[in-house]
């Protein structure tokens, strides 16, 4: 551990003729020196004892700053589990898709006739209207192609005439009526539009505002890949879906049942009774067959979730896929994805491939039947050449709506299996919500933070903090130090309501964080993390995320204090260079330095520092911190700074030392060094140096600054 703790220290530094054996020896150990240290050493026996004796877990009101075990503690929180996947389908019973499916037409229709949007009503109903207007027409064609076929039906050498005089308006008459019902359908298709695509918009920008409300929990466990995709399925599945509700289910019923009921007044009760069997068996067989095939499409689906997750987590992580020459196995495990996928659609392809076949199997046999009728009625006298004509026109009318509808009802069923993730994303609780009657936050007394006996874990068998109870006072730059897995970093995620405490309360100026608004709670606080998030974006506006309202010259003083504009200035795109996915093309530094840039844009009372300056060379880290300590000064905020380099934080007015999820002491640096616990310990593994022959040498806390300046390059 010493080693380790000497390769991170910023004060180390290698030389040629350093030798690595004296570990090896008794010779190293605690080498840092005080007045009251040196008595200390003097007596190791009890030195040893007494950090034995410190490192045991303390109760909270023996750590100076903490609250007493004896606190009101509220009503113990759920404790975070694993959700269930809402991307992942469950085979459903026939019932219970019906079930899901009316959910979700029900939902919609909401989008479709919304109670505060007149325009919205006025260009449905105006949809509607135009709709019915080309039924109309498209029923009248067969009826004029009975006519001119009657028409024509005659000797013109014998009766004399033309084609105009004898079917002239009817002709016309024919063609007007088929361009009457073309136009009104493109106009439909074209005041819809707008109505659809509101949809969609509404829907998604819920789905996504829904995504943004869940805890930190849901997005560190879900699959990108996948949720993308069946978002975008799912939005693609609404204007279907939204057309289907308007312009296919009813308005294609209205229609059969049109030609239906001419069937049946023009040529009795046997062209009635095919008709009445042939939509009977279509529809049945239709039904049936679509349902089987649904959990066709469930795999498919699912394979494809499947397949854009491991595209998307390969790309992402594009540099491991390298380092590791993993190339071959990231598109074997593509491959594998696609197979599945391959799988399910075959199964989908030859499905679709059976229902085709017995719907026109279905749909040519009552052809038959009609026509065979027909064309005995013309035999006997009973019907005309124009009514044999007018019967086939009729049934190929009667084929438009029928497959229509058989393609419309499998394309319907398949929009509304898309749609039930998206859907189901929506149900997805929200676990961070914000009490009814809650209020902003209050800076009464400058943001004093306080822990009281809080418990919490990210599994309820693994619980990373206990009975935690600690004080951060106003306005002091405070320190949390602690090995790692103590829970120095969950404390930034409690405070900032990433998750809930499970029992005990956090309080900022005597407000439970849970009593007050999220907005206020997080516009009060600034974070600084380990691992910087950067979007795919320029560095002005990476910069500029802190406050999106600020002036580009606030965003250049911001990276000023930041010490990071002598290096954007040298870009060739300066402030607009591109800083790449996750930012990725900027060092890890930069990275971190532009965080400082967003925080100071930010601005906000409550400083977090989550091993700010970790990626950062040891004379940019002083001159870091130097400005960050300015910052600080300026209006005495309360800062926080999580760190494993010792030298970063020896200044703090108070360092917490977490161990096994309690505070195990608490004081300032020199008061630490003095007890010669845990932080002690983690000090002189961090600090102890050696001389140019190796051997190890005191550091003196008392004139720490001087080294840290011998320390400079």
């Amino acid at each position: 551990m010493i080693l380790r703790g000497l390769g991170r220290a910023p004060c180390f530094k290698q030389r040629p003729d350093m030798r690595f054996t004296p570990w090896q020896t008794p010779r190293i150990g605690l080498h840092v020196s005080t007045k009251t240290t040196q008595s200390l050493r003097e007596d190791s026996n009890r030195m040893t004892l007494g950090s034995q004796a410190l490192r045991q877990p303390q109760p909270a009101d023996a750590i100076p700053g903490t609250k007493p075990e004896t606190a009101r503690k509220p009503a113990p929180a759920e404790p975070t589990t694993a959700r269930k996947d809402p991307l992942a389908l469950r085979d459903k019973t026939n019932a219970e898709q019906r079930k899901a499916d009316w959910a979700i037409m029900k939902e919609m229709s909401r989008y479709l006739w919304p109670k505060d949007n007149f325009g919205n009503r006025f260009r449905v109903g105006l949809s509607v209207a135009l709709l019915v207007g080309a039924k109309v027409l498209n029923v009248q064609v067969p009826f004029y192609f009975k006519n001119i076929v009657d028409s024509m039906n005659i000797d013109f050498v014998a009766v004399g005439g033309t084609a105009t005089t004898v079917a002239g308006s009817m002709i016309l008459a024919y063609g007007l009526t088929r361009i009457g019902a073309t136009i009104f359908q493109e106009a439909r298709n074209a005041v819809f539009a707008s109505v659809a695509q509101k949809a969609i918009r509404k829907v998604a920008c819920n789905v996504f505002d829904h995504l943004l409300r869940l805890d930190l929990n849901f997005h560190l466990t879900k699959q990108t890949g996948g949720l993308t995709r069946a978002i975008d399925r799912g939005t693609k599945g609404i204007s279907f879906l939204l057309t289907s509700m308007v312009f296919h289910i009813l308005p294609t019923a209205l229609e059969i049942s049109m030609v239906c009921g001419i069937l049946t007044y023009q040529y009795g009760a046997k062209f009635a009774a095919i008709t009445a069997v042939t939509m009977a068996g279509y529809a049945a067989f239709t039904i049936w067959t679509t349902s089987w095939r649904t959990k066709f499409r469930r795999q498919a689906n699912a394979a494809d979730n499947k397949g854009s997750t491991v595209a998307v987590d390969s790309l992402i992580n594009y540099e491991a896929v390298k380092y590791f020459n993993n190339e071959k196995y990231e598109v074997g495990r593509y491959d594998l994805a696609l197979q599945a996928y391959e799988k399910s659609s075959i199964k989908v392809a030859t499905s679709l491939a059976f229902l085709n076949s017995g719907q026109n199997l279905i749909f040519s046999s009552a052809l038959t039947a009609m026509m065979y009728l027909a064309a005995d009625g013309v035999a006997t006298g009973n019907l005309t050449v124009g009514d044999l004509v007018m019967v086939n026109q009729l049934v190929f009318q009667l084929s438009v709506p029928l497959n229509f509808l058989g393609s419309v009802y499998r394309e319907l069923r398949q929009s509304l299996l898309d749609m039930e993730t998206l859907f189901n994303l929506q149900k997805v609780n929200v676990a961070i919500k914000e009490s009814p009657d809650a209020k902003p936050l209050k800076l009464t007394k400058g943001g004093e933070i306080t822990f009281e006996n809080v418990t919490f874990g990210y599994h309820a068998d693994r619980p990373i903090l206990k009975n935690l109870s600690l004080t951060i006072p106003a306005g002091k730059k405070i320190a949390v130090v602690g090995p790692s897995g103590c829970g120095k970093s969950t404390i930034l995620r409690l405070l900032f309501r990433f998750y809930d405490v499970q029992e005990g309360r956090i309080l900022i100026d005597g407000q439970d964080i849970r009593e007050v608004t999220l907005e206020s709670l997080r516009k009060s606080i600034g974070v600084v993390p380990q691992d910087t998030p950067l979007f795919n974006d320029t560095i002005q506006h990476n910069i500029q995320y802190g406050d999106m309202s600020a002036s580009p010259d606030k965003v250049i003083a911001a990276a000023q204090r930041a010490k990071i504009h002598d290096i954007i200035s040298a870009f060739p795109d300066g402030y607009q260079t591109m800083v790449g996915e996750r930012g990725m093309m900027i060092s890890g530094g930069e990275k971190q330095r532009l965080a400082v840039s967003r925080l100071i844009l930010k601005d906000p009372p409550l400083l977090f520092f989550d091993e700010a300056t970790s990626a950062l060379d040891t004379h940019t880290e002083q001159a870091l911190m130097s400005n960050i300590h300015n910052v600080l000064k300026e209006k005495s905020r309360t800062s926080v700074f999580v760190a494993h380099r010792l030298r970063t934080i020896y200044d703090s007015d108070k360092i917490i030392v977490l161990k096994a999820g309690q505070v195990a002491e608490a004081g300032t640096h020199r008061e630490l060094i003095d007890t010669g616990g845990v932080y002690s310990e983690l000090w002189s593994a961090q600090e102890t140096l050696f001389d140019q022959e190796g051997e190890a040498r005191d550091v003196d806390v008392n004139n720490l600054e001087e080294e840290e300046y011998r320390e400079r390059p």
